[in-house]
């Protein structure tokens, strides 16, 4: 096993340096031409995260990338440690998700001085340099899921907000966004917005209390399918769960777009999700280290992957991604277009 192994190595090395010459890369190699870089995985107790550690190796393979993986578990100690391991390595980019994005500043400047190029994925750092974000418009995720709900809810009402972790830029984007769409648009609609530090047992109790206190409640957004098991338990629990056409069925919103909230949609049992592409945080983060590698710089503007590169403050770069609303019907609300949960252009439908 081991000898095969090492032979199909050598194999895809030398496959990848054949591809590098003719394209005139260059950059330094872990295997015979594989530029070698680090891919820190934040967690893998959610669909979505297992979904992008699926597609990782798969992408760095096309790209003629050799791999060094961790996990850091949602855990910033777990990722500056992880981080250190990296560099002994000799990796030559570090792709990575920090879910605390004010305290990852102290790694990303010793990785800066090292001369090793870091892209984000998912979340942007609260400080210090990284020579690519890669991430959709998570402020458009709260705005979508807010007008969805005003629209379903006529404008009046009550909804409960699951919110993600404030220390991480999504989960601040997410209900500042929100709450700002809800307040301008749709004044006569009441939230709570409850703390949940991604977690879905504790976003399943606070779904719990905020029923049982207010059994008049017509709207859930979660903020990511962390929650959606737990959500859809109560629901049923609460004899809620049911068809969108029932007086007495609640709208669920959630954020991912994740094979198991797709079926949900079909089922009637969830409305509505914004698809955040798994796939292609995994393909543009390591198109961009390999870039990086290769000495490349990039402007703000469109790109020619459907995305638009802004820059979000001096010397920063985010390339947001597309992340369509998805829905049953596949109809517009209140001006905002969405497609159906079948769509094959999901890649949520497309997970083998």
């Amino acid at each position: 096993m081991r000898l095969r192994t090492a032979l199909y190595s050598t194999a895809s090395a030398l496959s990848a340096l054949a591809l590098l010459t003719a394209c005139g890369g260059s950059g330094a190699s872990a295997s015979g031409g594989s530029p070698l870089v680090g891919v820190d995985y934040p967690r893998s107790d959610t669909d979505f995260w297992n979904s992008y550690i699926k597609y990782a190796p798969e992408y760095g393979k096309q790209l003629g990338l050799s791999l060094k993986t961790t996990n850091s578990q949602n855990d910033v100690a777990k990722l500056t440690a992880n981080a250190q391991t990296f560099i002994s390595q000799g990796v030559k980019g570090l792709a990575m998700a920090p879910q605390d994005t004010a305290a990852i500043a102290p790694t990303l400047a010793q990785l800066e001085a090292k001369k090793i190029p870091v892209v984000t994925v998912d979340t942007r750092p609260d400080s210090g340099k990284v020579f690519m974000v890669v991430r959709a418009d998570n402020r458009a995720y709260g705005e979508k899921a807010c007008t969805y709900l005003g629209t379903k809810l006529g404008g009046k009402g009550k909804v409960v907000m699951l919110e993600g972790g404030l220390d991480s830029i999504n989960g601040r984007d997410r209900t500042e966004a929100f709450n700002t769409c809800m307040k301008q648009k749709y004044p006569d609609i009441t939230v709570f917005g409850e703390a949940t530090s991604w977690d879905g047992a504790v976003a399943a109790q606070k779904l719990q209390t905020d029923l049982t206190a207010h059994p008049d409640i017509k709207g859930i957004y979660m903020q990511s399918s962390f929650a959606l098991s737990g959500t859809l338990q109560v629901l049923k629990q609460k004899g809620l769960l049911n068809d969108p056409k029932d007086s007495k069925h609640v709208f669920v919103v959630s954020n991912d777009g994740i094979p198991e909230e797709l079926k949900d949609i079909a089922a009637g049992h969830v409305d509505a999700t914004v698809s955040q592409p798994a796939d292609l945080y995994a393909k543009y983060a390591l198109y961009y280290l390999k870039a990086a590698i290769n000495g490349k710089t990039f402007k703000p503007g469109r790109t020619d992957h459907d995305s638009t590169i802004v820059q979000v403050r001096d010397g920063l770069l985010e390339d947001q991604l597309p992340a369509p609303l998805v829905t049953a019907d596949g109809g517009t609300y209140g001006g905002i277009p969405s497609l159906k949960s079948d769509d094959k252009s999901l890649w949520g439908n497309n997970l083998n």
